[in-house]
């Protein structure tokens, strides 16, 4: 669907309070969710505007926002060990 909001909060409820936690005390992760956060905004912006880029570019975008996911729910899961 275009133009959702895919933030950790969002998208992991329940880790609500591991996200807050990690985003506090870690910098690694504040850092890696910024960019996330950043990205999504800009994907949803571009979507919601016809996606004005070329179709490789928004893969592109779209790609790197996943690996962060990827990258930021795996840190989740230790955290919450």
């Amino acid at each position: 669907m275009l133009g959702e909001i895919h933030c950790l909060v969002n998208d992991f409820p329940e880790m609500k309070e591991i996200v807050v936690q990690l985003t506090e005390t870690d910098k690694t992760f504040a850092e890696q969710n910024k960019r996330y956060n950043a990205l999504d905004e800009e994907i949803r912006q571009l979507e919601l505007n016809d996606a004005p880029i070329e179709d490789e570019s928004m893969h592109s975008l779209k790609h790197e926002r996943a690996q962060l996911k990827d990258n930021l729910y795996q840190l989740l899961v230790a955290a919450k060990g």
